[in-house]
């Protein structure tokens, strides 16, 4: 009997088989896939959505800015992401901090569309769950990113 979820491609040389649990198996050797891997892509997928400020709580949003400005160190891809990731299924909960005046509904299907798309075109996992919980809404200035000096009220 054939399965379904796995495909076999022959070449002269080497029969490479690709199943959907996440590894590719060959004569030589299997490769697995960690779940740091998975947490990375899931990150990256949510931040490429137009509305999305930021991922994560507050408190790990300020580790990353402080791992940022540390020498050869970088924010975390996977701020603000978690995953469980089984041998042939992975799941996903993501925290957003959204822009204002975005609709967030139609913006977490975004969001999960790309996350489900990306895990599972790069890993060949299925991605079974992705959910969203939206933490805060960005305010531009709020943040002091763009604000200006007031101004004194008196000369």
């Amino acid at each position: 009997m054939s399965n379904p979820a796995a495909t076999t491609t022959t070449t002269p040389k080497t029969t490479v088989a690709t199943t959907s649990n996440g590894q590719l198996v060959t004569e030589h050797g299997s490769t697995t896939i960690a779940d740091t891997v998975v947490q990375k892509i899931a990150g990256l997928a949510a931040r490429e959505i137009g509305g999305v400020h930021a991922l994560g709580s507050g408190t790990s949003r300020a580790f990353g800015a402080i791992r940022e400005r540390i020498p050869g160190a970088s924010a975390s891809a996977g701020q603000g992401v978690s995953v469980e990731v089984g041998e042939k299924q992975a799941a996903v909960d993501l925290q957003l901090l959204v822009e204002y005046g975005v609709p967030i509904a139609d913006l977490a299907r975004s969001v999960r569309r790309n996350v489900i798309t990306s895990i599972e075109r790069m890993t060949g996992l299925e991605v079974v769950e992705v959910n969203i919980t939206v933490i805060d809404v960005h305010i531009p200035g709020e943040d002091g990113d763009n604000a200006t000096p007031e101004s004194s009220r008196v000369q």
